[in-house]
C-alpha cells in the first residue's frame, strides 16, 4: 500500500485531502498540532476534525508533530521511508494580519517547516511527489494595477483586456510588487519547492490558489472568509468588510476539487511545475455578493460594518486561469460552484455548531 504524508491534515484542503486519498486505498499519515487554534483562538480549532477522521478511515494515522521540529520530522519520514509515494504539505500559518503581528513565527512555520519537509522527502523518499499548497499572494498586489471598472456588486477586469477571459495565468511577475509579510513567506517556501525540483530532480508542483472553501474550514474573521461569513449568517454576527467597497471578487475552488487535482498531478507529475489554481470563471464573486448569496441560503439579514482600509497586499480583483494545469492534466474541471459551495458549507455548519 502507498503512503502519503499530509501536513495540515485537520485543516480544510488537509482533511479532504484525508479523505480523499484514503478512499484511493493509500495509507495516509496526517500531521497535525492545531496551530489554527493558537494563531486564532479556540473558535479556529480544528481539532474536532481528528476523531471525524480516526472513525471514518482505518487506513490514517494521526501524528500530533511541528514540521518545523527536524526531530518530528526526521523520526516520521525515517520510520516510512521509501513507502512514501507522495507529500501533500498543506499546513501553513495563512493570514496576512496574524503575520504582520508575528513575522518570525509566520516565516518559520511557512517558509522553513517548507524547507524542513523538502530535506526530509530528499533524504528518506526522493522518488515520491511533494505537492506544496501555495497562495496567489505571491504575485503580491500586482493585480490591482490591472485596468479594473466597478460594477453595481463588483469590480471587474476590463474585457479588453487580455486575463478577462480566462482569469489571470503564472506570467504576472513576483518582482516590484507588495506581498504581505505572509505572501513574503510563502513566496519564499514557493521558490524553494520549484528548486528542490530543478536542482535534487524531485516530482514537486506549487499550486498558487486563491481562495479554497469548503464544509471542513474552521472559518474566522482572519482566514477562511466564506466559511466565516456563513457563521456570521447563522449566528446573526456582525462581520467586518476591509476596503474596496466590498466590492473585491474572490475565485472560489471547492476542496473536492482542489484534492482531485492534486491526485490527478500525482498520477503524472512533473518537475518544479507551477499552477495557478481556482474556481476561475466557473465559480467567483465578490464580497457583497457572497452577503447576498448567504442571506438567500440562511434566510437571515447580515449585519456589516465597513473598514476603508484594505488588508495589505490584498486583491481588489482575482480570477484563476487554470489552463496551464488543464493542458498537462486535461481530465481536471472544477464541478462545484459557488452556489452548491454556500449550500454546502450551510449544512456542515448546522451539524458542527
Amino acid at each position: 500500500m502507498s503512503t502519503t504524508v499530509i501536513t495540515g491534515s485537520l485543516g480544510l484542503v488537509g482533511s479532504e485531502s484525508v479523505r480523499f486519498l484514503s478512499e484511493k486505498n493509500m495509507q495516509v499519515i496526517g500531521v497535525d498540532n492545531d496551530m489554527r487554534r493558537e494563531f486564532f483562538g479556540q473558535a479556529a480549532s480544528t481539532n474536532w476534525n481528528l476523531q471525524i477522521l480516526k472513525e471514518e478511515y482505518t487506513n490514517y494515522t494521526h501524528w500530533t508533530a511541528d514540521i518545523r521540529s527536524e526531530a518530528d520530522m526526521e523520526k516520521l519520514f525515517s520510520k516510512y521511508s521509501q513507502d512514501i509515494t507522495l507529500v501533500v504539505h498543506a499546513a501553513a500559518q495563512p493570514s496576512h494580519d496574524w503575520a504582520y503581528q508575528n513575522p518570525a513565527m509566520d516565516f518559520t512555520i511557512n517558509a522553513f517547516g517548507t524547507l524542513n519537509l523538502l530535506e526530509m522527502t530528499r533524504k528518506y523518499c526522493p522518488k515520491a511527489v511533494f505537492i506544496y499548497l501555495s497562495t496567489n499572494k505571491v504575485y503580491g498586489d500586482r493585480s490591482n494595477f490591472f485596468p479594473i471598472v466597478e460594477k453595481n456588486t463588483r469590480w471587474e477586469l476590463e474585457d479588453t483586456h487580455p486575463f478577462f477571459k480566462h482569469g489571470i495565468d503564472e506570467s504576472i511577475s513576483i518582482d516590484d510588487t507588495t506581498h504581505s509579510l505572509f505572501g513574503v513567506s510563502k513566496t519564499a517556501a514557493d521558490l524553494l519547492v520549484q528548486e528542490y525540483g530543478r536542482n535534487f530532480g524531485i516530482n514537486t508542483a506549487c499550486f498558487r490558489g486563491g481562495c479554497f472553501t469548503g464544509s471542513m474550514h474552521s472559518g474566522t474573521e482572519l482566514h477562511g472568509f466564506l466559511s466565516y461569513l456563513m457563521i456570521c449568517a447563522m449566528k446573526k454576527k456582525t462581520y467586518h468588510i476591509f476596503g474596496y467597497k466590498g466590492k473585491q471578487v474572490r475565485d472560489l475552488l471547492h476542496s473536492r476539487d482542489l484534492a482531485e487535482a492534486l491526485y490527478a498531478f500525482y498520477l503524472n507529475p512533473g518537475m518544479g511545475k507551477v499552477y495557478n489554481i481556482g474556481g476561475g470563471r466557473f465559480s467567483n464573486c465578490s464580497i457583497l455578493e457572497a452577503i447576498s448569496l448567504c442571506e438567500e441560503v440562511t434566510g437571515n439579514k447580515i449585519t456589516w460594518k465597513y473598514e476603508e482600509k484594505n488588508r495589505t497586499g490584498d486583491h481588489i480583483w482575482w480570477v484563476s486561469d487554470c489552463r496551464r494545469f488543464k493542458g498537462d492534466h486535461p481530465k481536471w474541471t472544477p464541478k462545484i460552484d459557488t452556489h452548491k459551495i454556500l449550500n454546502e458549507i450551510h449544512q456542515g455548519l448546522r451539524k458542527r455548531l
